[in-house]
């Protein structure tokens, strides 16, 4: 079964986000008769999927290898899970934008092209995935008010809600009152500058692989993660 079946795909990433192991069936191949006097040689040896590097492994998925997808699933799911989360301040809606970017790369797997580092692509998707949420919840705060100072009844006003849910999941998620305070820290930065941070600070990637995962000139990150550096700083001032 080839990629682009969502049958396949759907069993494939429950079962790898349920961390549950997918059957290893290797059908048994009758050797050939040799005539006498002639060694028979040893067929090809199959590369265990744990030893296969990023860009064999989607090439395996591409021919239809669930256990080859299911490696990039082990490998990727807790680095995605805990990025989105870094950005969202919420962990169940991290698990579900986690799970459609795997989604993603297994329904687009045939137009991956191997001149990209697999790590920097799959950020990206999960980053993009994660903005446009942000950006989905920042609308949605934005509500329509009747103007009563008008004789419109058809104006309206726009206000800025505070979002609750935020503050209620950092008290449900963390214990540690210092780590605590650093993650509504972050939360509370702003998306330009919380998402080069967490990529540097926290995922721990390079000037030259957040440039790629955003999609920015190198210096463009470097001064956006110095400046919410700043901002941090700032804000624990009175949070610790």
């Amino acid at each position: 079964m080839r990629p682009g079946n969502p049958e396949m795909t759907n069993r494939t990433l429950n079962a790898g986000l349920k961390e549950a192991e997918l059957d290893k069936i290797v059908p048994a191949k009758a050797k050939e008769e040799q005539p006498e006097g002639f060694e028979q040689l040893p067929g090809p040896v199959e590369e265990p999927v744990e030893e296969m590097d990023d860009h064999s492994l989607l090439a395996a998925t591409r021919s239809g290898d669930e256990a080859a997808f299911q490696e990039i699933v082990r490998r990727y799911r807790n680095q995605i899970t805990n990025y989105v989360y870094r950005l969202l301040d919420d962990y169940d809606r991290a698990v579900d934008l986690a799970q459609e970017t795997f989604v993603r790369v297994y329904m687009n797997v045939e137009r991956y092209q191997a001149t990209y580092n697999f790590s920097t692509y799959i950020y990206r998707i999960a980053h993009n995935l994660a903005i446009s949420e942000l950006r989905q919840r920042k609308r949605r705060r934005l509500i329509p008010l009747p103007t009563f100072f008008s004789d419109k009844d058809s104006d309206e006003i726009e206000v800025d809600l505070p979002d609750q849910h935020q503050v209620a999941a950092d008290d449900a998620m963390i214990s540690d009152e210092r780590r605590q305070a650093v993650a509504k820290a972050i939360a509370s930065l702003p998306d330009k500058y919380r998402a080069p941070l967490v990529l540097c600070d926290l995922e721990e990637k390079s000037y030259e692989e957040i440039s790629d995962v955003l999609g920015l000139p190198v210096g463009t990150v470097k001064s956006r993660i110095n400046r919410a550096r700043n901002l941090l700083k700032e804000k624990l001032k009175d949070l610790i």
